[in-house]
């Protein structure tokens, strides 16, 4: 069986580092390859723009499915 990254970030777990986004958690839902990041990729990384479902806590508010740019490794 031949895995993409796409398939392997999906059902991973998903945590903001960035401080403007603190708190941001949650379930990758989908992810897509994307080539018009405006961060410089190194040669042996790619871009990959991913769809968070956020975790749920008993009596908080529901939030939306989020967007997030994830940066990955895919030297061989």
């Amino acid at each position: 069986m031949t895995y993409s990254i796409s398939n392997l970030l999906e059902g991973k777990y998903y945590r903001s580092r960035s401080l403007a986004r603190k708190g941001l958690d949650g379930i990758i839902q989908y992810a897509e390859l994307r080539n018009d990041c405006w961060r410089t990729c190194a040669n042996d990384e790619e871009a990959y723009l991913v769809t968070v479902r956020p975790h749920y806590t008993m009596g908080t508010m529901i939030s939306p499915d989020f967007y997030a740019t994830v940066y990955v490794n895919v030297k061989g």
